[in-house]
């Protein structure tokens, strides 16, 4: 099925794990795919494993906390292709720390990186999908930690209540220009950031009475739910939270 054929997307966070898994997904379904990621070496490299799949990519170099940055990804975007029609803010970053023990600095760069990225890189590009007129699709990460809280994570979850509040804004204010804002909420994924958790028997066993499909997710599992919201399957979707967790908040 090539439902993204002669579009383009951008997928930040892109040079590995759910963002990705996000970018192969939408190659292969004939997007050509913007992998922008803090880590250029990385993202050249995943670039060339999807130009070799078949696919087509342009790996660019984005701090996403950075206005100039983002303009300076989308000029050259659109440089080499015509428009942009998907945009998925995938990356994150992630600290634990009790609530009494997060310094200001932690807490800063988790909400730069997890809200202000998405507002960034969100407001850029609608900016320039409502000038062409583009029927355009933006796909927010946020996670189940944007739904309801978990303990030691306080800053990681107003970052992703905050995404949640964005996009549902978003939603309002793009839908005249037929522009539609959704995100997903994953919860336990197998990625970079959880691996280690998930390596302890111990842990992962305790963590797994939670999650009544009795297992982690996989990135794959995300990037086709963020596919289906960035497509035009769901068009009559906007300001939703799709939540990707094994069954976690039905406890």
């Amino acid at each position: 099925m090539q439902r993204f054929e002669q579009q383009t997307a951008i997928v930040t966070g892109s040079a590995n794990g759910i963002g990705l898994a996000t970018a192969r997904r939408l190659a292969s379904e004939g997007a050509a795919v913007i992998i922008a990621d803090l880590d250029l070496a990385a993202a050249q490299q995943a670039a060339q494993e999807i130009r070799e799949a078949g696919g087509t990519a342009l790996a660019l170099p984005l701090d996403v906390t950075s206005r100039s940055q983002v303009e300076t990804m989308l000029a050259t975007v659109l440089a080499h292709y015509p428009q942009v029609d998907v945009l998925c803010n995938i990356a994150g970053i992630a600290h634990g720390a009790p609530f009494l023990e997060i310094p200001d600095d932690k807490w800063r760069q988790t909400l730069d990186v997890n809200l202000t990225g998405v507002f960034l890189c969100s407001q850029i590009v609608a900016r320039h999908m409502v000038e062409r007129k583009i029927a355009g699709r933006i796909v927010n990460m946020a996670s189940t930690n944007g739904l309801v809280a978990e303990k030691n994570m306080t800053h990681y979850n107003a970052s992703k209540f905050g995404v949640v509040g964005l996009t549902m804004t978003m939603a309002i204010d793009l839908a005249p220009y037929n522009i539609r804002v959704n995100s997903v909420c994953p919860g336990l994924i197998r990625t970079r950031l959880t691996q280690s958790a998930i390596a302890n028997p111990e842990w992962s066993a305790d963590y797994l009475k939670k999650i009544p499909l009795n297992r982690f997710g996989e990135p794959t599992e995300v990037a086709a739910a963020v596919a289906y919201l960035a497509s035009t399957d769901s068009g009559f979707i906007t300001g939703h939270q799709l939540v990707i967790d094994g069954g976690q908040l039905t406890f």
